[in-house]
């Protein structure tokens, strides 16, 4: 599933960096001297071959500073340290339009996540199910199309399946559990507590990859922690955003959160195993994204019957209720009260998906994952914000609370703390 973010990214050649597309300059001394034609005459056949050289030595004197020194190759060393020469002008406004582009399909993304739920609140199950196997046919293309063009190999096609296995089965999870939830939930709600992935994400990364933190960073998982506790704790009282919703559903919200952490570090852990396979080679994002959804949408169906039977839906019923479903997700038949705005809201939500993530990558490859995580980060609170506020087929809209406002602050100050050694460093790479 692409909800989430890969848990490593290939790293871009070296023509796509940052100011590699910049023009050889001549040296100023190649670029003083007289150029000689065919037959070894100079340019000026009047000026003495003397009076020419004091000219350029003239020249070379008058020349300010910045132009005799070294241009730093395009490969990023060069200069005190090796660091990365600065993004042109050019390269600067790319970054911060793709960087707009990135935060806007991001908003767009957690918005429509929503409004998809809305039609088929119901039928939460069969729209993972189709959203599953939709993904599986366009990762299963694009990595076709990446094969044939030798870019995936056959020894990244055998690697062993054993943790796409997990991959997919704590995937599933999470995207039924979050759908199940998200359908009972008010729109603020769903960008807090899916922030919970990054504490479980850096637990489960400790424990299971022995990865060490920074102080800040564990400060900063410990205040997204508490902002999701402070915001969700006065849920419960009258008139806050969270009142009449049982307080298991914020749970599974969060359960959610912990499964997709589970699959993110599984498949860092196949990059770290590949890299020892295939001798220094990076694995295909695609082949991973790929056996991953398989994987997902099998188990999604296999857990179909249990999960249904837990919403009280009994085994024997299960027909009808997929037969309804896709009636609702249609749009058709007898049965579609409370089905407005289907297939449009689900089908356009993929869609956005898609492209949030191609953005998400493309931001990655012409600046870096900070700042892509940055991007990330600034989508969470504009969210809230447009979900509180009256949209198509939610017109009633959300009371943002005075707790739920502080929580929502101190998540926020938690991200930005989290990220801030991760800048540092970055800086003085």
């Amino acid at each position: 599933m692409a909800f989430s973010l890969p848990a490593s990214f290939p790293s871009p050649p070296a023509r796509l960096l940052r100011g590699s597309s910049r023009r050889r300059r001549r040296s100023p001394l190649l670029a003083t001297s007289p150029v000689r034609l065919p037959g070894g005459l100079p340019p000026s056949p009047e000026l003495p071959p003397l009076q020419t050289r004091r000219r350029s030595a003239a020249r070379l004197r008058r020349a300010p500073t910045a132009e005799l020194r070294t241009p730093r190759s395009s490969s990023g060393g060069g200069g005190v340290g090796g660091g990365a020469p600065p993004a042109s002008p050019d390269g600067k406004v790319a970054i911060l339009v793709s960087a707009a582009v990135t935060v806007a399909f991001a908003v767009a993304n957690r918005v429509l996540y929503k409004l998809a739920l809305v039609p088929m609140k119901q039928y939460p199950f069969f729209l993972a199910q189709v959203t599953t196997f939709g993904y599986v046919a366009i990762y299963f293309s694009i990595l076709y199309i990446r094969y044939r063009a030798g870019i995936v190999t056959g020894e990244m096609l055998a690697f062993p399946k054993l943790r796409f296995v997990a991959i997919g089965m704590l995937e599933a999870l999470g995207v039924v559990a979050g759908m199940s939830a998200g359908a009972m939930l008010p729109g603020p709600a769903i960008p807090i507590l899916s922030q919970t992935f990054l504490v479980w994400q850096l637990t489960f990364s400790t424990v299971l990859l022995g990865r060490k933190y920074s102080l800040n960073q564990i400060a900063g998982c410990l205040l997204v922690a508490a902002g999701v506790v402070v915001a969700v704790a006065s849920g419960s009282n009258s008139g806050q955003i969270l009142s009449g919703i049982e307080f298991a559903w914020p749970l599974v919200m969060i359960a959610s959160s912990a499964f997709q952490a589970g699959a993110s570090i599984i498949k860092e852990s196949v990059f770290i195993e590949a890299a020892r396979r295939l001798k220094g080679k990076s694995l295909d994002i695609f082949a991973v994204n790929s056996f991953g959804s398989g994987f997902q949408a099998l188990f999604v169906l296999l857990f179909l019957p249990f999960l249904s039977n837990l919403k009280g839906i009994p085994f024997a019923q299960l027909p009808l209720y997929l037969k309804e479903g896709a009636g609702c997700f249609l749009n058709i038949g007898t049965n579609t009260t409370g089905c407005d705005g289907a297939p449009w809201l689900p089908l356009i939500f993929v869609t956005t998906n898609i492209i949030f993530n191609i953005s998400l990558l493309n931001l990655v490859k012409i600046s870096s994952a900070v700042v892509a995580s940055l991007a990330v980060m600034l989508s969470v609170p504009i969210s809230i914000y447009v979900l509180s506020c009256p949209l198509p087929y939610l017109p009633e809209g959300a009371s943002l609370s005075p707790f739920f406002v502080i929580g929502g602050i101190i998540l926020v100050l938690g991200l930005l703390l989290y990220n801030v050694p991760q800048r540092q460093a970055a800086k003085s790479d």
